[in-house]
C-alpha cells in the first residue's frame, strides 16, 4: 500500500473489514464499492450532519410482501420485485405508501442505522436548502450567482443566474464523463478529496476548481447535466446562510425534518462539503426526505421547505431537456430537469433524486408513493439496471394503488 493510495483522512489503514483490494483510487469501483458505499466516513474526511435531540419523524406501518409482484422488464421478460432486488446490487430498499412503510429491505450487510453514500441524490437536498433560503427572503434565484459569491464573476459563471445554475443551464464547460481521467468531473473527484491528486496542476479545493472553469455557450442554453453546478449552489448556500453546508443542513433541514440518524458529508481540505454527491445517510432518512417533498415540504403541521418550492420541483422545461436526454428517458415523454430534480413526468409531478451506481428517491404524488433504492452497481451509469428498477417500482405503485 503506497502513500498515494491511502486517503489522508483515514484513522488507520488497512481498514477493518475492508476488501484487501481497496485503495484511495479505486474505492468507488467494483467490487470495492459494495463495501465502501457503507463506510465512506471510515476513509474520507467528513463533516457530521447532526439530527439533534428531538423525536424522529414517525412513519406508519403497513407491511406487505412485495417480492412476488411481477412486471415486464425492458427486455420483455416477466420478472418479480424480488428478482429485481437481487439483480440490481441492492443494499437497501424502502417503499412508503400514504406515509406508511410497506416494505423495508436491507442487503449486502446494510442495517437500519447504516449510512450509505447517495452520490447525486444529494443534489436534490441542496435544492431544498436553496428553497429554504429563498422562502426566507434571503436569496433571490433570479439574481446572478456573483451577487452572492463575488468571486464567481472571475470565471465562466459571470452573468449566470442562480435559477440557470439550479436547472443546469449555465454556459460553463464541464465534462461529466465518469470514466475519463482527464474529464472535469475527474478533476472534481481529486479536488474534493475523493481521489488522490494526480499532479501539481490539480487544485486541492472545490472552490478553486470552480474558479478555473470557462464559459463555452450562452447562459440559459438547454439543460446539460454537470455536477459542478451544484457545487456553485453549495458555495452560495454557505455564503448566504453564514454557516458551512453541514451545519446549515442540520439546522435548516435535518433536525426540522425529524431525521433519525446523524448523517455526514465528505469535505475537501478547506472543509467545503461536496454538495453534489458527498452525503451519506440512513435508508429511512432518505425516505423521510422523499416524504417531505411528497407532502409539500411539511412535516405534519411544520413547514420545513416552502410548499411553493416543492411544487416547482415537480415541473420543468420539457423543450430544454434536449434530444439526447429525451431519448434516454423515452419511456417518459414529458420529462425535464428542474431545480436539481429529474422530473420524470411534468404532468403528474413524478420526480426523482438520482445518483450514479444506483441511488434513487422516487416521489410519486399521484399514488402517494415514495420509494428509496440504495445500490452499489458495477457501473456509474447503467440504463438497463435503472430501467429494471423503475419498472419494478411502477408495478409496486400499481399494486398498492389497487389495494
Amino acid at each position: 500500500m503506497t502513500e498515494t493510495a491511502r486517503p489522508p483522512f483515514a484513522a488507520q489503514w488497512p481498514l477493518p473489514g475492508a476488501p484487501a483490494s481497496l485503495t484511495w483510487g479505486n474505492w468507488d469501483w467494483p467490487p470495492q464499492n459494495r463495501w465502501a458505499f457503507q463506510h465512506v466516513g471510515d476513509f474520507l474526511r467528513t463533516a457530521r450532519i447532526a439530527r439533534g435531540h428531538g423525536p424522529a419523524w414517525h412513519f406508519g406501518s403497513a407491511p406487505r410482501d412485495l417480492s412476488g409482484i411481477t412486471f415486464t422488464d425492458i427486455d420483455g421478460a416477466t420478472r418479480t420485485v424480488g428478482e429485481m432486488l437481487a439483480a440490481t446490487y441492492t443494499d437497501g430498499f424502502l417503499v412508503a405508501h400514504e406515509g406508511r412503510i410497506v416494505a423495508e429491505t436491507y442487503m449486502n450487510g446494510m442495517e437500519r442505522a447504516t449510512l450509505h453514500l447517495s452520490q447525486s441524490v444529494v443534489k436534490s437536498f441542496t435544492s431544498a436548502l436553496v428553497g429554504i433560503l429563498a422562502g426566507a427572503g434571503e436569496l433571490d434565484i433570479t439574481r446572478p450567482v456573483s451577487s452572492y459569491v463575488p468571486e464567481l464573476a472571475q470565471c465562466g459563471y459571470r452573468g449566470a443566474t442562480v435559477s440557470q445554475v439550479l436547472d443546469m443551464r449555465s454556459g460553463v464547460k464541464f465534462g461529466e464523463d465518469y470514466l475519463a481521467p482527464d474529464s472535469e468531473v475527474a478533476a472534481l473527484d481529486r479536488a474534493s478529496g475523493w481521489k488522490p491528486r494526480r499532479d501539481a496542476a490539480d487544485t486541492l479545493s472545490i472552490k478553486g476548481l470552480i474558479l478555473t472553469l470557462q464559459q463555452e455557450r450562452p447562459h440559459g442554453s438547454p439543460f446539460l447535466y454537470r455536477s459542478i453546478e451544484t457545487e456553485v449552489l453549495g458555495w452560495i448556500i454557505a455564503k448566504v446562510a453564514g454557516q458551512d453546508y453541514a451545519t446549515f443542513m442540520s439546522n435548516a433541514l435535518w433536525q426540522p425534518m425529524g431525521a433519525e440518524v446523524d448523517a455526514n458529508i465528505t469535505i475537501d481540505q478547506d472543509g467545503t462539503g461536496l454538495a453534489d454527491g458527498g452525503l451519506s445517510a440512513s435508508l429511512r432518512d432518505y425516505a423521510r426526505f422523499g416524504q417531505l417533498f411528497l407532502d409539500g415540504g411539511a412535516r405534519g403541521t411544520k413547514q420545513v421547505v416552502p410548499e411553493s418550492w416543492t411544487m416547482a420541483c415537480r415541473t420543468g422545461d420539457v423543450a430544454a431537456f434536449g434530444p439526447e436526454n429525451a431519448e434516454r428517458f423515452a419511456a417518459f415523454p414529458n420529462a425535464a430537469y428542474g431545480k436539481q430534480w429529474w422530473v420524470m413526468d411534468t404532468k403528474s409531478g413524478l420526480h426523482h433524486a438520482r445518483g450514479i451506481y444506483g441511488q434513487l428517491i422516487h416521489v410519486e404524488p399521484a399514488r402517494r408513493l415514495v420509494a428509496v433504492k440504495l445500490s452499489s452497481w458495477p457501473d456509474p451509469v447503467n440504463d438497463a439496471l435503472s430501467g429494471t428498477t423503475v419498472r419494478a417500482i411502477d408495478a409496486i405503485g400499481r399494486a398498492l394503488a389497487g389495494a
